[in-house]
């Protein structure tokens, strides 16, 4: 579970049996790998240094003796090691078990949300949580259980009623099984509708737009029956090919299709670790032009479950992310995980399967 705070950085631990992620779990503070772990050679935070010291000592000392053709071949064995090192960690991302497990932002009124979203959008409260020794509350909702369904986790601090989107979240997507009808409920609810139902535009999918109490934006799409309704998380993105490029490396992404728009200036790439019609997606989007977009403090980030944490931030760091929360165990639970940051500065935190499921348990 969760717990996002505008500007927490500090790590704690969830000593319930419940699953709780915190945004103080996943801040700055550093933790010390598994003392069990066995060293591997996957592990590149070693062994590159160790590679790059072993060619340097071994070209001083044949530089000495003139040697200029050992000296070459040390570093090309060097470097050779590595490459394949790095080689067989990208190998690995290809063949782990992940999956999108829920996403996570803050609201102003979690009361007010639950109802909205239970009501309207037809998901079940699966839980909630108050922790009023650290002054907030968590609460995930779905359309099915948290170990089978990506789901969202709301997050509510004491005291703050609002928050600011910014420009680079865009929406989530919700497929239902007639667009209109959806609508319609919305306003006798008293929702926002900000795009009324119709086909998308160049395409022929019926679609519409809303607008929760706290302004996030949904897409619904209408869609037959699916296992996974809650289907989108839609970003923006500086640049395009070196979001796919890094989601599929680093995250084991499968590009399901692309999208481009020139008449409205903007190209959709679709991620995911299944077809869109069975399973949540990420949606990346890059207007034409732009580089950056302001994120807020509102959305916090996606949660992804791996078999193995260490391998899977080598892989983010060999692609170009940023690690924000070392891989091990969190403190005072087993629970292993790492975070992350993406080139645009999305935040995702990868969480052990089986601790995942003990958790849930």
């Amino acid at each position: 579970m969760v717990r996002i705070l505008p500007m927490a950085s500090t790590l704690r631990p969830s000593l319930n049996s419940s699953f709780r992620f915190s945004t103080t779990r996943f801040g700055l503070s550093s933790s010390s790998s598994n003392p069990s772990r066995p060293l591997s050679s996957l592990n590149l935070a070693s062994g590159v240094p160790q590679l790059h010291s072993f060619g340097l000592r071994a070209s001083n000392l044949l530089q000495r003796g003139g040697n200029n053709l050992s000296v070459s071949a040390a570093g090309n064995a060097a470097q050779a090691s590595t490459s394949a090192v790095e080689e067989n960690v990208l190998e690995w991302v290809k063949k782990d078990n992940r999956r999108m497990l829920h996403v996570v932002y803050r609201v102003g009124d979690l009361d007010r949300t639950i109802k909205f979203y239970t009501e309207c959008l037809g998901m079940k409260l699966l839980r909630k949580r108050d922790i009023p020794e650290e002054r907030y509350t968590n609460a995930f909702l779905g359309y099915g259980p948290e170990d089978s369904h990506f789901v969202i986790e709301l997050t509510y601090n004491y005291g703050v009623d609002k928050y600011d989107i910014g420009a680079g979240f865009g929406h989530f997507g919700i497929a239902v099984e007639d667009v209109a009808k959806t609508v319609e409920l919305i306003k006798a609810k008293g929702g926002t509708v900000t795009r009324e139902p119709g086909p998308v535009k160049g395409g022929k999918s019926v679609i519409a737009f809303i607008e929760d109490p706290d302004g996030y934006k949904f897409e619904l799409i209408e869609r037959g029956p699916t296992p996974e309704p809650l289907c989108q998380v839609m970003l923006r993105v500086g640049d395009l090919d070196r979001a796919i490029e890094f989601y599929k490396k680093a995250f084991g992404m499968e590009l399901l299709r692309t999208r481009d728009n020139p008449q409205y200036k903007y190209t959709v790439a679709m991620l995911g670790y299944g077809p869109e019609d069975k399973s949540a997606v990420m949606e990346l989007t890059y207007n034409y032009g732009v580089t950056e977009y302001e994120k807020g403090n509102a959305y916090a980030q996606i949660a992804i479950g791996t078999d193995d944490v260490y391998k899977t931030a080598e892989a983010v760091k060999l692609c170009g992310g940023k690690i924000t929360r070392e891989p091990g165990p969190l403190p005072g639970i087993s629970t292993k995980i790492t975070a992350c940051l993406d080139p645009d500065g999305w935040k995702t935190v990868f969480v052990d399967n089986i601790d995942f499921v003990k958790e849930l348990e």
